[in-house]
């Protein structure tokens, strides 16, 4: 179910961060990349670590989550944000509100 967003709304944040920047996006592709190998990598290894280090292994895990941002659901919206960023934005107009694309390098 789509929910509109009136403007009352959107002048309270309207469910968006705050400060207008995306909630998971990161600075750059690479450095979102990056953080989902270390966070996939600690995830994977605390499981796969156990029979060679017992329960320890398991310390890597919140590590994991933590670069993940969470889960990996979020880490996945994040990517999705991060590379869309500047090149989706919504535009309101009489109510409607709708996503447009922009031209690149267009700021």
């Amino acid at each position: 179910m789509i929910r509109e967003v009136s403007r009352s709304d959107s002048a309270r944040g309207g469910g968006r961060a705050t400060d207008g920047r995306d909630q998971f996006a990161s600075a750059s592709v690479p450095r979102h990349l990056a953080r989902g190998a270390i966070g996939f990598g600690a995830v994977i290894g605390s499981v796969t670590l156990i029979p060679a280090f017992g329960p320890v292994s398991l310390l890597l895990l919140p590590v994991g989550l933590v670069a993940l941002r969470g889960c990996p659901t979020c880490w996945a919206i994040g990517l999705l944000q991060t590379l869309s960023r500047g090149r989706l934005q919504r535009a309101c107009t009489d109510g409607a509100c709708q996503l447009v694309t922009t031209k690149p390098g267009a700021t």
